[in-house]
């Protein structure tokens, strides 16, 4: 998966590709975010955070965020508000 290569090779996280047969995330590794990988040219992302925020509930394994990218562009990640502020405000205080 692109995204895990990706985020291997340039920030160095120990990361790899869930398995949906044990019900993992989209990505496994980074501690406290429940990552949804999604790769669309049109994407509802109501619709997937919905998902991310569901998943993330049942699993219990961190915040829900979905990673987002469309042919020829860049990656995005998208959080509920809070979710990040509450990140931003751990990285400030550090």
């Amino acid at each position: 998966m692109e995204l895990v290569h990706l985020i291997q090779e340039n920030w160095g996280y120990d990361v790899h590709r869930g398995k949906v047969y044990y019900h993992e995330p989209d990505v496994v590794g980074l501690e406290g975010i429940h990552v949804e990988v999604k790769c669309q040219e049109r994407l509802n992302l109501y619709d997937a955070m919905q998902q991310a925020r569901e998943d993330s509930k049942k699993r219990g394994d961190g915040l829900p965020a979905v990673f987002q990218k469309k042919d020829r562009s860049g990656w995005l990640v998208t959080m509920d508000l809070s979710d990040w502020m509450d990140l931003y405000g751990a990285w400030r205080d550090v």
